[in-house]
């Protein structure tokens, strides 16, 4: 039976999507697409199919807005109808541990949760809605992103704080689990029984897995916490914060500073791009440094997450970084050999799907992830158990 799955991943000021045919015996992506610059004086939305990009400029003024271009851009690929839709939800809390049926009792759920994610859950319950709106009677799946995580033992999960707040929800949930979840279902076996996974992209994290089961991670309570990442901090002495809220800084200022302005941004003083920066920092000072630190700190989670596992069989570098940057892969390898990590520099320099020499204990893969795929799986399992079949 062929199903059509909608996946849709909505941010601060974009909404991403894509389209999956799902049968028993294919899982194929049909296109993808975005509407960019939401909120904002002039936007763009863009759709790809095969080798074919159209584009469109305008002013999506709101999410809503958004949902209803990306419908009319997909209608003109010949879809007129879907059999579920499937929602990235960047944050499930204490009790959202798995994918579920979005209802009315579901969304409720996601508004208590709002303070965990103040910026991306409102916009995420919004689409919902928008979706809604267009096909009344459309089944829609939540898929969380902490959801990966909640198998961790309390004692990766616990901060070292009164019992009090930890039954209030405050602990580490980590993120990036829709992506973490793919490589551990792409790689299988070949994934080993000790493995480091680094998704690496404007937003960043590391998980530590034995067996396949996350045993620890760098995100926390928000997508903030670990390494620096494009305009982050990650983690900080927490007397940072105290020094800078006695200083004067409001709350609202404190949160613009450490996930907006900090990171490699912060750093280099220039840019988040990594690209650019690796260009920039053969002459200039603040861009090698900020490639540098990131490196380091993200070498740093490795080595720690070694101590977790008793050794490492398997480093996976994903996201846009991870996928793409074989320096900043180089620089982080670079330490790592008394993990036996020996890096294949010619494979690495073609961004090859093993990096690592043939005599190297430890295998380095690079994998590129694809976040809706998991989005549409799920989707099909939770709508249409019946009809599922595991391929």
């Amino acid at each position: 039976m062929e199903q059509i799955i909608l996946c849709l991943n909505g941010g601060s000021s974009s909404l991403k999507f894509a389209v999956y045919r799902l049968t028993r015996a294919a899982e194929e992506r049909l296109f993808s697409g975005a509407v960019e610059g939401i909120g904002e004086s002039s936007g763009k939305a863009w759709l790809r199919s095969g080798e074919t990009v159209q584009n469109q400029s305008g002013n999506f003024q709101d999410h809503a807005t958004a949902v209803k271009t990306m419908f009319a851009a997909v209608q003109k690929q010949g879809i007129e109808e879907f059999a579920a839709a499937g929602h990235r939800i960047v944050h499930g809390g204490p009790k959202f541990t798995a994918p579920q049926i979005i209802d009315e009792k579901l969304k409720d759920g996601l508004k208590k949760l709002i303070p965990f994610a103040p910026l991306h859950l409102p916009i995420q319950v919004a689409m919902i809605e928008a979706v809604t709106a267009h096909f009344p009677e459309l089944p829609q799946v939540a898929c969380f992103d902490t959801a990966f995580h909640s198998r961790m033992p309390e004692v990766a999960q616990r901060f070292a704080l009164p019992r009090g707040l930890w039954e209030q929800g405050i602990r580490r949930y980590g993120f990036h689990g829709l992506s973490y979840e793919y490589v551990v279902s792409k790689l299988g076996t070949e994934l080993g029984r000790r493995a480091v996974i680094a998704h690496l992209g404007n937003g960043a994290s590391v998980v530590a897995l034995k067996d396949g089961c996350p045993m620890d991670t760098s995100m926390g309570l928000t997508p903030t916490g670990g390494f620096m990442m494009g305009t982050r901090s990650g983690d900080l002495d927490p007397g940072v914060l105290i020094h800078l809220l006695k200083a004067g800084y409001s709350a609202d200022r404190l949160e613009e500073l450490v996930d907006h302005q900090a990171g490699l941004l912060g750093v280099s003083g220039e840019t988040s791009d990594m690209k650019a920066l690796l260009q920039k920092s053969r002459t200039d000072d603040a861009a090698r440094m900020a490639v540098q630190m990131f490196a380091y700190q993200v070498r740093k989670f490795i080595g720690a997450y070694a101590a977790v596992l008793n050794g490492v069989d398997t480093l996976v570098f994903t996201g846009g970084i991870g996928e793409r940057a074989a320096e900043v892969r180089a620089q982080i390898c670079a330490g790592l050999e008394y993990l036996d990590i020996s890096l294949d520099r010619a494979a690495n320099d073609r961004n090859a799907e093993v990096i690592s020499t043939p005599d190297s204990k430890c295998s380095i893969r690079v994998i590129q992830t694809d976040e809706d795929f998991m989005i549409a799986r799920h989707t099909r399992e939770v709508a249409f158990p019946e009809n599922h079949k595991q391929i």
